[in-house]
């Protein structure tokens, strides 16, 4: 007897969990972007991310760690390096070690519960045991793409819009000039272009997806987005799929927008003559732009079958701690964690947006 309640009490987790993944999944923005980790139970709160740097290169900052050696004195450095690997003969050269750049991140415990009653369910007009799934899913979405974009936001290769220096003083709004520098300096960096995404299923897998730069902002920023030159829309792509919220592209630029990731209301400098939008009418609202580059940050998918931890108790079972059983439960308990693993493959640029007219 005591098997037979446990499978069929498993089943039915198993079902709810299949239902949040269902409804989840479909939402995800930033989280189909970041290279996915799976990491099983029983393997330690840390995760130690490691790459190696290039030849050449030093770890002391996001560009000296991505780049050949740097010279600003005028010296010729395809030279000077072409020169460093002549060989002679009989001679064996002296090897050099490659050095690893490792970076650690402690993975984090979240949960979300809803709650009902037996009268609720009974007597409700509405089915609340299936909203309350669809409740949950968008809960964990929504507290993910919050995770992921708190932690994105702290990359420190940081651009700021018009003539700024710190979220404080931006002025600007987002132009195609702050985007080719940004590019330029991705670039530089030899920051790859993103050409896989997670697959929206609870399985771990990624799609192909046509070759660009990420760039991940705010619904509110379409419109400057769009007023881009040579901005071009989804619907004049000549091949290709766009991903999901994706609106166009400019240059090597793929963007794609979320009302779930929100401006620091007038955060940044006196509104002024700038015509950009304030929710004060003093400081004008800052939009942090996340653009990113292939293998840029990692992260925890909410992926595989050990994801999610659910609880689901219909109101009318009764237990131990409910005896009439007059309470209903659904929600669950998941792990995540997010990691910068190279900064000079991705980049934060804050801007205004323009003032809309009446």
């Amino acid at each position: 007897m005591g098997m037979n309640t446990y499978a069929a009490t498993t089943a039915r987790l198993d079902k709810f969990k299949g239902k949040i993944f269902r409804n989840a999944l479909p939402r995800e923005c930033l989280a189909k972007a970041g290279r996915q980790i799976e990491m099983l139970k029983n393997n330690s709160k840390t995760y130690v991310g490691r790459r190696y740097l290039h030849w050449g290169s030093t770890s002391t900052d996001r560009n000296t760690m991505n780049r050949f050696f740097q010279d600003g004195n005028g010296a010729d450095r395809a030279t000077a390096i072409a020169n460093q690997h002549l060989t002679q003969e009989g001679v064996t050269g002296t090897p050099d070690s490659i050095v690893p750049v490792d970076t650690t991140v402690v993975i984090a415990q979240y949960d979300c519960l809803f709650g009902w009653t037996d009268v609720v369910q009974d007597t409700h007009e509405d089915d609340i045991k299936a909203e309350a799934v669809s409740q949950v899913a968008t809960r964990v979405t929504f507290v993910n793409e919050m995770i992921i974009y708190g932690a994105l936001k702290a990359c420190t290769n940081v651009y700021y819009g018009g003539t700024g220096t710190s979220v404080a003083t931006v002025n600007g709004k987002l132009t195609l000039g702050l985007i080719r520098k940004i590019v330029m300096n991705l670039q530089a960096n030899h920051a790859e272009s993103v050409t896989t995404m997670l697959k929206a299923s609870p399985y771990y897998g990624t799609d192909a997806v046509e070759e660009g730069y990420l760039v991940y902002c705010h619904t509110d920023l379409a419109p400057d987005i769009r007023d881009l030159p040579g901005f071009e829309p989804t619907v004049k792509y000549a091949s290709g799929t766009p991903m999901p919220r994706e609106i166009g592209k400019c240059e090597m630029f793929r963007f794609i927008l979320s009302p779930d990731l929100p401006s620091i209301q007038n955060g940044g400098a006196a509104i002024g003559s700038t015509n950009l939008y304030t929710t004060s009418g003093t400081n004008l609202d800052v939009y942090p732009i996340i653009v990113v580059g292939k293998d840029a940050w990692s992260q925890l998918a909410l992926r595989g079958k050990s994801a999610l931890d659910v609880t689901y108790f219909d109101a009318g079972e009764k237990t131990k701690t409910d005896p009439h059983g007059q309470r209903g439960s659904a929600g669950t308990i998941w792990w995540k964690a997010v990691m910068i693993e190279n900064n000079g493959w991705m980049a934060v640029a804050n801007v205004g947006r323009k003032n809309l007219p009446e």
